[in-house]
């Protein structure tokens, strides 16, 4: 989260601490730096960012493109545009935040060079796939996109304690509705064969493990990284929420014997073919 603003003598000269990735942040800034690894990113570039959020990477990459260049940030969460506003202030002209679903972007945005979604990819659901075919047709030919989001994989030790706690219960229905949330959430493999589907080339997917520190209890059940996410998804399968708070509880005591706690930061980054004709290259079509 993007710290507070406060008054700036000059209105228009961003803050430090508004040109680079927070350094307090225990979740997005991760997730951004693993971004920026892949991310190849020029004065003067026209950005596009997709599930922008609170702005981790935006302002950075304003910074980085500079007055030359524009970025635009799209997000369907109303709060965390107006709080992204409220930081930007009159800093970075050429930064703007746009209320909008990735998955039905308006024409007039434009092309861009490079297309960024930091903890966004997760998202693009039901269809990730035909989601990304529509924002890669926003990227301009020789344009790079690079999103992340936290694979298939990330907290498993978390997910066999809850598996092996339904199967014992026998909480059979909630456990099917745990096996197919489990099931949905996106691989390394699926998002590199999504990007080849789409046309992209010189594809590269990594992973980055991310250690998540917790403690049993109420530590755990309320911690920020896991309440208001990838917890409630286990909350949802009950239909007694009562029940569920009692699983929960017991499973916020076992916490020792399934740390580490660990995610995947997994980075898609992907080229669309140039074209010397000046023709836009559009992503394949689906067989």
């Amino acid at each position: 989260m993007m710290p507070t603003p406060s008054p700036s003598p000059s209105a228009h000269v961003p803050p430090p601490w508004l040109c680079e990735l927070p350094k307090k942040d225990p979740w997005s800034t991760p997730f951004a730096e693993c971004l920026l690894k892949h991310l190849d990113v020029q004065p003067g570039h026209a950005i596009l960012d997709v599930c922008c959020g609170d702005g981790i990477p935006a302002f950075y990459l304003a910074h980085q493109v500079g007055s030359a260049g524009r970025v635009v940030g799209v997000d369907m969460n109303h709060a965390q545009l107006i709080r992204s506003r409220a930081v930007q202030g009159l800093a970075f002209p050429w930064l703007a935040f746009h209320h909008g679903d990735v998955r039905e972007l308006p024409r007039h945005l434009g092309q861009f060079d490079r297309i960024t979604g930091n903890l966004s990819f997760m998202f693009f659901r039901p269809n990730r796939q035909d989601a990304l075919r529509q924002i890669i047709q926003f990227l301009k030919p020789g344009g790079q996109l690079v999103l992340t989001f936290p694979s298939q994989g990330t907290f498993d030790s978390l997910w066999q304690c809850v598996d092996r706690e339904m199967l014992t219960r026998g909480f059979t229905r909630e456990r099917e509705r745990f096996m197919a949330y489990l099931a949905e959430r996106p691989s390394a493999q699926d998002a590199h064969r999504w990007l080849e589907a789409c046309g992209m080339v010189r594809v590269e997917v990594a992973e980055y493990p991310l250690e998540v520190q917790t403690n049993p209890g109420h530590e755990f059940l309320y911690h920020p990284l896991l309440r208001g996410g990838f917890l409630d998804d286990v909350y949802e399968c009950f239909a007694d929420q009562e029940v569920a708070e009692r699983f929960m509880e017991d499973i916020a005591d076992a916490v020792p014997g399934f740390l580490p706690l660990l995610a995947n930061r997994c980075v898609m980054a992907a080229w669309l073919p140039g074209n010397e004709s000046g023709e836009i290259a559009r992503p394949r079509e689906s067989p």
